[in-house]
């Protein structure tokens, strides 16, 4: 037997392949959209990719069954446990070769075998796979749980009623849930559990850092997995859930059917300083992400971009803040162009057009000017506030801002800001947040609107430490 762990760093995303070295037969788990490496390791492996496996349909990425199943002409096999559900059912398009699941079918590869589970909670059609080598064993090895099941987490149920508008769909979800981890909890503890995402994902709400683990490990620490009663598991699991990105409604429509091909996506053009292109750009309806360090850009940006610097978060607020409709170009460093892209390709941002570089900050200096935004420390911003210079506004997420927040503090959840910016108090503003991190981001979308913002310098955590004064 074969298999090989992926891993998407923009989407703290895990995928699989598994195969037969005896029949040559492999099948990829839960592929991203950026297919490459697969086939990579498929030819080396001397192994032909006959079958793409879905647990369900995605929220927070561009599935690569299409496009993998396109290339390698092979078959797509999909849950067909949502059937009936418009939210968990697939409609794939006629031309692909498709092969739906139920609970307890069995996928064979040689001695491989993959038997089906249906895992509802995360999602109503979701289901696990369980693999046997048969050439060592007649007893499982692991799972493939996809977003049923993560190294300390479970996935949340609440994603179908926030992001996608099903109605009362949280609660069901979480009840359906707390009876998959039943199903499970009598299997063999040595179990491998090979989940679909790590730390970082917005598919839970505390996922591990470490890739794998076993059943019996996360039986026993799990904090999910620690409730006797449903009541229980229902209140702790849709207890602070952060606000989803707001594109997974759109990767969802995307997954039922599958995205367009790579191939028929723009390409993106290299303009490195070009100053009267920005210019004309800025001038037209068309979106501009500077992907710098978020001090690089509070010291000196170009007036009407945005700042989302390129880190782990990247594709998250990317597809919660940017337009799907609007073309969107980028200032950032030219070895991250091909990354950049990676990640928006990932997160179906296909209207990415143009890339430039940190270069042309000086270059427009020179001919138009740029901007800048005060950063303030607690203490600064405490004083201001206290002699009524400036409004203070809290941009984490309500449960955090209800925990405990800045005394005399707004509250406007970050992927608020765009539609309800015009709710805040006229006049300075100083924004927060955890550690400053998205406050930054929220100082550059509220400028971008007009706004006189500053951020405030290690957001609540440093204000804590300071001892500054506190509400709850």
């Amino acid at each position: 037997m074969f298999l090989k762990t992926f891993f998407d760093h923009a989407l703290a995303q895990h995928s699989y392949m598994v195969g037969c070295q005896q029949t040559g037969e492999a099948a990829v788990i839960d592929p991203s959209r950026n297919v490459d490496e697969y086939f990579d390791v498929a030819e080396e492996e001397e192994l032909t990719i006959t079958r793409v496996l879905e647990t369900h349909i995605h929220a927070d990425y561009v599935s690569g069954s299409r496009e993998m199943a396109e290339r390698a002409s092979a078959t797509i096999y999909y849950s067909r446990e949502g059937e009936g559900d418009p939210s968990g059912e697939y409609n794939w398009d006629k031309s692909l070769s498709t092969h739906g699941l139920r609970d307890g079918d069995k996928i064979q590869m040689g001695k491989v075998s993959l038997d089906v589970l249906h895992t509802p909670g995360h999602t109503p059609e979701h289901i696990s796979f369980i693999l046997t080598d048969g050439a060592a064993s007649d007893k499982p090895i692991g799972m493939f749980t996809g977003d049923f099941l993560f190294v300390g987490d479970v996935g949340r149920p609440d994603l179908l009623e926030k992001a996608v508008g099903v109605q009362d769909s949280a609660k069901k979800g979480a009840k359906q849930m707390f009876a998959s981890l039943k199903k499970i909890a009598d299997m063999d503890p040595s179990l491998q559990i090979w989940p679909g995402h790590g730390a970082g994902s917005a598919c839970g709400k505390s996922l591990g850092a470490v890739p794998t683990s076993s059943l019996g490990y996360e039986l026993k620490t799990n904090p999910a997995l620690q409730h006797e009663t449903e009541e229980s598991f229902v209140d702790f699991l849709l207890a602070e859930q952060p606000t989803p990105p707001a594109y997974f409604a759109v990767m969802k429509r995307i997954n039922k059917t599958g995205p367009q091909l790579l191939r028929d996506a723009k390409s993106a053009y290299r303009y490195g300083a070009n100053v009267k292109k920005i210019d004309e750009l800025l001038r037209r309806d068309v979106t501009v992400i500077d992907a710098r360090s978020r001090e690089a850009y509070a010291q000196s940006h170009i007036p009407g971009t945005i700042n989302i610097p390129f880190d782990s978060t990247f594709a998250n607020w990317m597809g919660s803040l940017v337009s799907y409709e609007k073309p969107v170009f980028f200032i950032a460093e030219p070895h991250t162009f091909d990354e950049i892209k990676h990640a928006m390709n990932a997160i179906g941002l296909d209207q990415t057009e143009g890339f430039f570089s940190p270069m042309i900050l000086d270059q427009y200096e020179a001919a138009y000017g740029t901007s800048d935004y005060p950063v303030h420390t607690p203490k600064t911003a405490y004083e201001k506030q206290r002699s009524n210079e400036l409004n203070i506004v809290d941009v984490r997420e309500e449960y955090e801002y209800e925990k405990l927040h800045v005394d005399g503090a707004y509250n406007m959840v970050m992927n608020d800001i765009s539609e309800r910016h015009t709710e805040l108090p006229s006049g300075p503003i100083a924004v927060y947040c955890g550690s400053g991190a998205r406050s930054a981001i929220a100082a550059s979308l509220l400028k971008e609107k007009g706004f006189d913002v500053r951020n405030i310098k290690g957001g609540f955590m440093r204000w804590r430490n300071e001892e500054l004064p506190t509400s709850s």
